[in-house]
């Protein structure tokens, strides 16, 4: 019996066809137009392009011009490519214009659609940027695509990483920009760390189209980017607590599969405390309770995490010494990014690597916030609809399900399930066999590098033929994909199958064409393209009459969508195909989620050794499994995401200060109300309000202002003047500081002293910046263990947040007085004397062939007299020492450990 949701659907459509039907008409009205435009000349495609943009700029709407912009983009596409969109690739690209992801299965033309909005978009004059997963995709989709771009009269530009400046400037200055997600983060992060508005390359955050959008926005979201400087060098510590995590057995930890943590167990910490204390790396009294064993603990819980959660070929590699991460959803390597916490350090120890020194954070933003960045944001992708909730709630993005241009061939077959490992293997090798005696191609997914290689043992013991597509062969992803649908290919490919290339079956006529011509460059490119069509022909034809492509999957993943796009590069543009799902209970995720009542089914039902258990109830049973994950990754997401709001409220704040310091001319009212803030403060505290005389600390104001602002003022002689209060003594104090700063601006110049101003203004708060985020990493680290006191962890986090900003930006407003105060110009002498200073270290380490900095003077250097003419409270006379210099006092200690510190 149907239920009464399934009576109403059939009755009034699903939410999603209305939508399709509703936007139908808008896809009459461009198709109508297009004889219009199929008679206008090549360069009459472009005048309609200024056009556009002269209405937009009128005022007209961009849903106004939609039909004319579409079809004039449809007939420059066809000209330039050869290729006319479908009525469902232009549903695809007003579903985007409307700010929804439209979810469109493999092969049917997205990177065409994405052309659509973002040439309607780019009227405005604004930044469009395309988003896709990696350079290779950048670079492919903006040299393709770029055709018809150019044919319409716009510029396109591609973001890479190696770029110099002035390239990614210029590319961020094209109508449309394609980059990689990465890069455009951390170009958001380098840009508002810039100390001048011509060094910054964005200009601006308008549209965003972004390609396999689940990979980018919910997969990759879970990591922030960061962009750090080295901080304190600990690799001998990291090896020595690496050797001791082998010692240890199971009963001495604990591991939790279903939400990937370890800990020691207390057999474990009494062990392990023992051992530090017979090699000396905890002292005979100490334990790992006491406060001073943060360190040593922190760095055994990334050790026990190390060799205990990552598995080498499964989350890294290692690759020319180097310890690489792995893509738990691409499969790709990730070079460049690393764990943070010091955890990449445990796992280069682990692996007998160099230890690259640990990090401290710079700037960092999520994904999530990034995008949420953009005016207005979309998406493609094949499999979208299973986190629908989560795009909408962290996106606010809808999910449009495209129809496929033609109807899906495919045929989907229940799971099967066996009980061993052995037994799904020895099942999947047979089926192997099958399918290739008869020249079926099959595209065999693993979910790691390990496995895909065992299959590949197990392939070659059988004698059949097959390619291996992992991380390790990430160069030749492309080729091995495109010969993937070729007649007898067996391609083993982990999660990464097929991304941005197309399995075509009987295989790739241009990839064949440009071996061809690589193979014989004397020959003519036309004949090889004749010869090329025709026998690709034939063998699409063989491959069709074989079943079309079969994709077998070795396992489920914990993620429905990882396992639809693995099953949707199967049976595209109405090919036929088959898909597979071989299991076995010793699967991680049929072991971690209910293998034991399956267990007890396949008990009961008493089945032989190599039969495998099939119906579509066993289908749905994983298929919930699934979803609880999804729904647990989505909570743990979207609680991370909470605590990041904090910070991301307080980085805009920031952001935009710089921007409007970077903006402004003249600085000096700004400085001045800081000034006068600082001095508001140092007499309040000094002579707090509604005291009488006697209470007031006039000797602490007076070294308080000496330190502050650098000025030597008959502070404790103004406390006996009659009538003299609190304000009268900041008035004067505010008088004497703004004829001083008179003084030097003098001296300077004004437009020196802009500059500096400007610059000092800068140089303060990208360096308090740094330390609060340092601090709000602390705080939130200890935040979680308020939850045992009933007080919710969040909000402490967001009270604490508030107030450490607060304090940050007291701090902001002293620091920036004090600089300023302290800054004086230098005469042609002092010039002449640091310059000889600096050619004489130079040659001194010429000398010695020591082509580094210079060592800094150790800080353990013997206290002495101090240097001639050295004045404790007038900084003028302390020369200019370099900061890791011994301080000319005489204390032994470097400058900034000392009077450096006040400099």
């Amino acid at each position: 019996m149907l239920g009464l949701g399934t009576v109403a659907k059939k009755v009034f459509g699903t939410p999603n066809d209305r939508k399709v039907k509703s936007t139908r008409p808008l896809v009459d009205k461009i198709n109508a137009l297009e004889p219009e435009f199929e008679a206008l000349s090549d360069e009459a495609l472009k005048e309609k392009t200024s056009e556009f943009k002269k209405r937009v700029a009128e005022g007209e709407s961009l849903d106004t011009i939609l039909p004319e912009a579409f079809a004039n983009c449809r007939e420059a596409a066809r000209r330039a490519l050869g290729l006319r969109a479908f009525d469902v690739q232009l549903l695809g690209g007003i579903f985007m214009h409307q700010g929804n992801i439209a979810e469109m299965k493999t092969g049917e033309g997205k990177t065409l659609v994405a052309t659509f909005p973002a040439y309607l978009n780019a009227l405005t004059g604004k930044p469009v940027h395309i988003v896709t997963v990696n350079d290779y995709l950048a670079n492919r989709d903006a040299e393709w695509m770029g055709k018809v771009y150019s044919a319409l009269g716009l510029t396109t530009g591609v973001v890479h990483a190696e770029q110099s400046d002035e390239d990614k400037k210029a590319a961020y200055a094209a109508d449309v920009a394609y980059a990689t997600n990465n890069e455009l983060g951390f170009d958001y992060l380098r840009d508002n760390m810039k100390s001048s508005l011509e060094e910054m390359r964005q200009r601006g955050h308008y549209f965003a189209i972004v390609d396999e959008v689940d990979s980018i926005l919910i997969d990759e979201a879970r990591t922030p980017l960061i962009i750090s400087g080295p901080a304190q060098d600990r690799s001998d510590l990291y090896l020595a607590i690496d050797k001791l995590i082998p010692d240890l057995v199971e009963e001495h930890f604990k591991i939790d599969e279903k939400t990937k943590n370890v800990t020691f167990t207390d057999e474990g910490n009494e062990f392990i405390e023992e051992l530090l204390h017979q090699r000396g790396l905890l002292e005979e009294e100490q334990s790992l309770y006491d406060p001073e064993s943060t360190t040593v603990v922190h760095h055994l819980n990334q050790g026990l995490r190390a060799h205990k959660l990552f598995m080498k070929d499964r989350d890294y590699i290692v690759r020319d010494g180097n310890v690489v991460l792995i893509d738990e959803f691409t499969g790709r390597m990730m070079t460049g990014r690393r764990l943070s916490d010091g955890l990449h350090q445990a796992i280069e120890a682990k692996e007998g690597c160099d230890i690259k020194p640990e990090n401290v954070t710079l700037a960092q933003v999520t994904f999530q916030n990034y995008f949420r960045l953009y005016d207005k944001l979309s998406g493609m992708t094949g499999t979208a609809s299973t986190e629908a909730e989560e795009f909408a709630q962290i996106y606010g993005l809808g999910v449009v399900e495209v129809p496929t241009n033609k109807p899906i061939a495919r045929v989907d077959e229940d799971d099967a399930v066996y009980r061993s490992a052995k037994e799904k293997y020895d099942a999947i090798i047979e089926t192997i066999k099958e399918a290739h005696e008869k020249g079926q191609p099959i595209l065999v997914g693993t979910t790691s590098i390990e496995k895909s290689e065992m299959l590949s043992g197990l392939l070659t013991k059988a004698g059949v033929e097959h390619n291996v597509l992992n991380a390790r062969q990430h160069e030749k992803e492309a080729q091995i994909v495109a010969d993937a649908g070729k007649l007898n290919a067996v391609t083993i490919a982990t999660n990464m199958a097929g991304r941005g290339t197309d399995i075509k079956l009987g295989g790739n006529v241009d990839f064949q064409i440009m071996e061809a011509l690589d193979a014989n460059p004397d020959s003519d490119p036309e004949e090889i393209r004749k010869k090329i069509e025709a026998e690709h022909a034939a063998d699409e034809e063989a491959v069709k009459a074989a079943g079309g492509l079969f994709v077998l999957a070795t396992e489920r993943h914990e993620s429905r969508r990882i396992d639809n796009q693995l099953r949707g590069r199967s049976g595209r543009q109405g090919d036929p195909g088959r898909s597979a799902f071989f299991l076995s209970l010793d699967d991680d995720l049929m072991r971690i989620f209910g293998s034991e009542r399956l267990e007890k089914v396949l008990s009961t039902l008493g089945m032989k050794e190599g039969e495998a258990i099939i119906h579509p109830w066993v289908n749905k049973s994983l298929e919930r499994a699934q979803a609880k994950v999804e729904g647990r990754n989505f909570d743990i997401r979207k609680q991370l995401l909470k605590f990041d709001d904090v910070m991301n409220e307080q980085r805009k704040v920031i952001f935009k200060q710089r921007l409007d310091i970077m903006r402004a001319e003249d600085l000096s009212e700004i400085v001045q109300d800081m000034r006068g803030e600082v001095i508001d403060d140092l007499v309040d505290q000094y002579m707090p309000p509604k005291t009488y005389a006697d209470q007031w600390n006039m000797e602490g104001l007076y070294a308080a202002v000496i330190e502050r602002l650098n000025m030597d003022l008959p502070v404790i002689s103004w406390a006996d003047e009659e009538g003299v209060d609190d304000e009268t003594v900041a008035e004067r104090i505010e008088k004497a500081a703004e004829d001083m700063m008179a003084e030097k601006t003098e001296a300077f110049g004004a437009d020196t002293m802009r500059t500096i101003e400007k610059q000092v203004l800068l140089q303060t708060i990208d360096a308090k910046w740094r330390e609060h985020l340092l601090t709000l990493e602390h705080l939130r680290s200890v935040v979680g263990f308020r939850g045992y006191a009933q007080r919710d962890p969040l909000n402490e986090y967001k009270n604490e947040a508030f107030q450490l900003f607060e304090t940050m930006l007291d701090g902001l407003r002293q620091d920036v007085t004090q600089k300023l105060s302290q800054i004086r110009p230098i005469s042609e002498e002092e010039q002449r004397r640091m310059i000889e200073e600096i050619q004489a270290k130079r040659d001194q380490m010429v000398q010695s062939g020591n082509r580094e900095k210079p060592a800094a003077p150790s800080p353990e250097v013997a206290a002495g007299q101090p240097a001639e003419g050295f004045v404790e409270d007038d900084p003028s006379t302390w020369g200019n020492p370099g900061r890791n210099e011994t301080c000319p006092c005489g204390s032994g200690k470097k400058f900034k450990h000392c009077h450096g510190r006040l400099a």
